[in-house]
């Protein structure tokens, strides 16, 4: 029997009971309803069309990344938990995207996946592929990964004072990086690195230069982060939740920094973050995860105007808006994710969903493709027989 045919039965299933329903029941939002366009299956592996758009003629060109099918697990005592389930996108030269999603949901891991900086054991990379400029990252040896580390792929993490080393200046781990993967001379590397601080906005360099980060203020240490990250130039930039616990304001200044890196450099950028509020103005296009699983994407004008999936629809109503009385409240998403450990066998977000059907509990859903850059991972969109 084909997987299409084992499905039938608990798609009628769901469907019949989603005809008991009123029609605002079976809408996920006024979006789907006044958008929908008509919905076919497409395999969760398959990519989409590249964002980019190019003239007619024009030679595609390849991904600079692809992440296909990707599945971390972590062992922990009496199980394992699936942090992430089956991840796929590809992103071209120059674009920023965003990968968007709460706690818990994948995001970090998928990023520290790209550095193979998942401590193996307890981590484990189950299954997929991180094809990086032709060259499968997961089958590449860890001495050859520290050649693509800072040189190749850089990373903004999202505690520098955590992640800076306490007992070096701020120029010292700057200048370390530069001789290790640039061969520089040492007097180069430091002319490079007052140079770099400059670049990021950090005031008087020549003297910060020489200071170490408990020196710095918490916007001032993300800088310098950025500007270890930027040093080799990379083709790459994950930056992981770079603006958490920052003011508003050095959150602008941050964002704004790395936008400019991307502008002037030509840097890739994946975006890692919980706010979809810093999304729009930084970023090309948007993956939405949750419990370990690409619940939605598309460019940022599908996901803000036209959400498909319910829980991006959630985290969009759960944003302060600047219509929004003083006295209305906001809107959260109800309940809890789902235990990793033990995941629902169907799709993870039915328990908090207010249009869940009983083939949301009982099947996890495909993806549906709506246009050549935009698809989401939900019932909602199949098509009754």
């Amino acid at each position: 029997m084909s997987p299409e045919k084992r499905q039938r039965s608990p798609l009628k299933t769901g469907f019949q009971s989603c005809k008991g329903m009123d029609n605002e029941g079976i809408r996920a939002s006024t979006a789907i309803e006044r958008d929908i366009r008509p919905a076919k299956r497409i395999d969760s592996d398959v990519q989409l069309t590249s964002y980019h758009r190019h003239e007619e003629g024009e030679t595609l060109m390849e991904p600079i990344l692809t992440v296909d099918g990707l599945r971390v697990s972590f062992r922990v005592r009496g199980g394992e938990v699936q942090a992430v389930r089956g991840v796929s996108f590809s992103m071209d030269k120059g674009e920023a995207l965003a990968i968007v999603g709460e706690s818990g949901s994948g995001k970090s891991v998928t990023a520290q996946s790209i550095m193979r900086l998942i401590p193996t054991p307890p981590g484990v990379f189950k299954d997929g592929s991180i094809v990086f400029e032709g060259s499968d990252l997961l089958k590449k040896t860890e001495k050859q990964m520290e050649s693509v580390r800072g040189r190749d792929i850089g990373m903004i993490f999202q505690d520098p004072m955590t992640s800076l080393n306490p007992t070096m200046t701020i120029g010292g781990q700057i200048i370390e990086v530069l001789v290790r993967h640039q061969n520089m001379s040492r007097g180069d590397a430091e002319k490079r690195a007052v140079e770099m601080l400059r670049i990021v906005g950090i005031p008087n360099p020549e003297a910060r230069v020489k200071q170490y980060p408990h020196e710095f203020s918490g916007g001032m240490r993300q800088r310098a982060m950025i500007a270890i990250a930027l040093s080799c130039d990379p083709t790459l930039l994950i930056a992981d939740e770079p603006t958490t616990a920052l003011d508003v304001t050095i959150q602008a200044q941050i964002l704004q920094v790395m936008k400019d890196m991307q502008e002037k450099l030509g840097t890739s950028i994946i975006l890692i973050t919980h706010d979809l509020g810093i999304v729009a103005d930084m970023c090309d296009k948007v993956i939405v995860m949750y419990a370990g699983q690409v619940v939605e994407r598309g460019n940022k004008f599908e996901i803000f105007k036209n959400p498909q999936h319910p829980y991006t629809q959630g985290l969009l109503k759960s944003l302060p808006r600047m219509d929004q009385r003083k006295d209305e409240p906001l809107i959260p998403i109800e309940g809890t994710p789902p235990d990793m450990a033990n995941p629902p066998h169907g799709c993870p977000f039915a328990a908090r969903c207010p249009h869940a059907m009983e083939v949301c509990v009982e099947v996890d859903p495909y993806m549906f493709t709506h246009s050549p850059t935009h698809e989401s991972k939900c019932w909602l969109h199949a098509k009754p027989e």
